[in-house]
């Protein structure tokens, strides 16, 4: 029997109980009216969405709410969020498209991105969040509903999310190894945070992406434990791992800090992944230089808790 199945990239579905808007006050009438300029409004929007998605976004709207649109985003290669799932619920004003959308991240109480905030707060240009010029911020005649959701995609879950950073994007272009070094260091930081999302999102999909979520990481399981892998060997830089097994002839250093942090996830993830498990508890394990054979032959030892308690405080919230 077959367990697959197709989720669409757009669809209509009819509960937003678990949606961060769904109990903010609106002006219902522009909504439910069909006639009023709001409603048909919105009727263009889900037709661009319903044409136009990228195939790393998937958009649910609602039959009878018809102001709210959640939409995942996945990690694209090439990032520190690869492979990743990363939910936005956002929420049409009354009077659209005369102001912006507001857009809500699912954070899971984690920092993975200089542009999105713990609280779900979301700094964008095109959303009116953040400064940018007139041709960057939100057009009452041209923005829509896509062009956020690519330029989340684009500019927020970048290659390098380092530069993103107030002030920071003058050094983009600079071949400094100073800057160079913060980028890689900060694009470390961001996958393995991108993985305790991960973790959290496998563990509790949001209404209407059960499905989806599960056969996301189920198809990818293999892909994201071998990045991680690749990236405790040194054999890829975190975010350039070839999924095709193929690895890079020189090896690059890893962090101490970065190989205790990755270890643990990978464990925490493989028992997350396996059939039929529901919920990961946080392993343990002892530090010591890790290949891919540590990885693969030993198990996780317990015993160096207290040792590491301070540095796995975050973790273990």
């Amino acid at each position: 029997m077959s367990t697959s199945f197709e989720f669409k990239q757009f669809d209509v579905v009819l509960d937003p109980s678990d949606h961060h808007y769904v109990n903010s006050k609106v002006n219902i009438d522009c909504f439910t009216n069909e006639n009023s300029g709001v409603h048909r409004k919105i009727m263009r929007e889900w037709k661009i969405l319903q044409e136009g998605l990228p195939e790393s976004i998937y958009v649910r709207v609602y039959e009878d709410r018809i102001d709210l649109i959640r939409a995942v985003i996945v990690g694209a290669p090439g990032t520190p969020y690869h492979d990743g799932l990363f939910f936005f619920d956002i929420q049409l004003p009354s009077n659209y498209p005369y102001q912006p959308p507001k857009v809500y991240y699912h954070s899971h109480g984690i920092r993975l991105n200089p542009n999105l905030y713990t609280r779900g707060f979301v700094c964008l240009s095109l959303i009116n969040t953040w400064d940018g010029n007139k041709k960057e911020r939100w057009d009452t005649s041209s923005s829509t509903i896509l062009q956020v959701l690519v330029s989340i995609q684009g500019l927020v879950l970048n290659e390098r999310p380092y530069f993103n950073e107030p002030g920071m994007a003058y050094a983009k272009t600079k071949q400094n190894k100073k800057w160079i070094d913060r980028s890689l260091a900060y694009n470390e930081d961001a996958f393995a945070l991108s993985c305790k999302t991960m973790l959290y999102v496998f563990r509790n999909p949001p209404k209407n992406f059960k499905g989806f979520v599960s056969q996301h990481f189920h198809q990818r399981k293999d892909a994201i434990l071998g990045a991680i892998k690749a990236y405790l060997e040194g054999s890829a830089t975190v975010g350039y791992y070839q999924h095709n097994g193929s690895s890079s002839s020189s090896k690059a250093s890893v962090p101490a800090n970065f190989r205790v942090t990755m270890t643990k996830l990978y464990w925490e993830l493989k028992e997350a992944f396996m059939p039929g498990a529901t919920q990961a508890r946080p392993v343990m394990i002892k530090i010591e230089k890790v290949s891919t054979d540590t990885i693969e032959k030993k198990q996780p030892k317990q015993g160096m808790r207290q040792k590491l308690s301070g540095f796995f405080k975050w973790f273990m919230e």
